[in-house]
């Protein structure tokens, strides 16, 4: 039988963090991502159509002829992506009737029976393709989220994604890696402050160092939008080495900022299991309020070690860019 993902553990170090509340954005099924699914799946289908029409089925299957067709996992893994399915299926024909019989977020064996989908025969199979491409990428994406995850289990660390997403499909890859029981990274540049490696060598031409960039965010984000938006906003910037977070953390601890002036999380970026521990003690000893994230390498056989330093986070795009698709098929029942 499917079994649903496991509650998600709450992170330990959350409450110690500068605003406890603060976290991405993150992404659920709901109207707007429907809407946002609805007006991408009329290209989805007119891609495979052709702005004409599947000319095998009008050719050998008759107009009014119905029948009822199964969703089955052809492998095991997490399903993600049914209410997706659900509105391509409506925009390709209204009158299909579509049943899910898992929740996205539930791992299957193979052979488990996922969805029904009833109607005219031409309808379904002129969805078919498009509907279990956005089912098998989905639910892909899921899959090796959970193994991530899974790698991880015990330890208070949680994995996020990246913006490394199919464009225009980055909201139903954010989605998926909630439905594998991960966590959302910033959904684009526009909703928090991440100060990378090529912001850095612009500030280091103009002479601003790592403390001033991260006071000039802070001071942008008070003095260009309303408090709930400016406080709600996270601040990150990405450090390339043990010295470099050093340096930052023993100048903010010199300054003695409020923790409102602080960053709210240090991007570790490709750094070995031995320089995260490091930059753990650092952090704990001078500034333990700041969240802790490792990025680069993050895969399946890496990720254990790197929660093991005591990140508090992982951020990873192997789940979004190197994930196989699961394996799911359209099986007839009766017509």
């Amino acid at each position: 039988m499917p079994t649903p993902l496991p509650p998600r553990p709450p992170l330990p170090r959350q409450l110690a963090s500068p605003h406890p509340l603060r976290e991405f954005y993150q992404s659920e099924w709901n109207q707007q991502l429907a809407e946002h699914v609805a007006m991408r799946a009329r290209d989805w289908l007119a891609e495979d159509l052709g702005h004409e029409c599947d000319w095998t089925s009008v050719a050998v299957v008759h107009k009014s002829a119905c029948a009822e067709l199964q969703i089955v996992s052809r492998t095991q893994g997490v399903i993600a992506g049914l209410p997706v399915a659900e509105v391509v299926a409506q925009v390709a024909d209204p009158q299909l009737q579509w049943q899910a019989f898992v929740a996205d977020g539930t791992a299957v064996d193979r052979g488990t029976h996922v969805a029904t989908l009833k109607g005219l025969t031409r309808s379904i199979l002129s969805a078919e393709r498009v509907l279990l491409n956005t089912l098998g990428r989905l639910s892909g994406v899921a899959t090796a989220t959970r193994q991530l995850v899974d790698n991880v289990a015990g330890m208070p660390c949680r994995v996020y994604d990246t913006r490394k997403t199919v464009p225009g499909w980055r909201l139903l890859d954010k989605y998926a890696t909630r439905m594998g029981g991960g966590w959302n990274h910033r959904m684009g540049l526009y909703d928090a402050i991440l100060i990378k490696d090529n912001h850095r060598a612009a500030m280091a031409a103009a002479g601003i160092d790592y403390t001033e960039a991260v006071q000039r965010a802070r001071t942008f984000l008070m003095q260009t939008f309303p408090p709930t938006r400016a406080t709600e906003m996270i601040v990150e910037i990405e450090l390339d080495t043990v010295l470099q977070t050093k340096e930052l953390l023993q100048s903010l601890s010199n300054l003695k900022l409020s923790d409102c002036m602080l960053p709210d999380v240090l991007l570790l970026d490709n750094m070995s299991p031995a320089q995260l521990s490091e930059c753990v003690a650092l952090r704990n000893a001078l500034q333990p309020a700041i969240l802790l994230e490792a990025s680069g390498g993050i895969r399946p056989e890496t990720v254990a070690a790197t929660a093991s330093t005591g990140v508090d986070r992982v951020s990873t795009g192997w789940p979004t860019h190197n994930a196989p698709w699961l394996d799911l098929g359209l099986d007839w029942v009766h017509g």
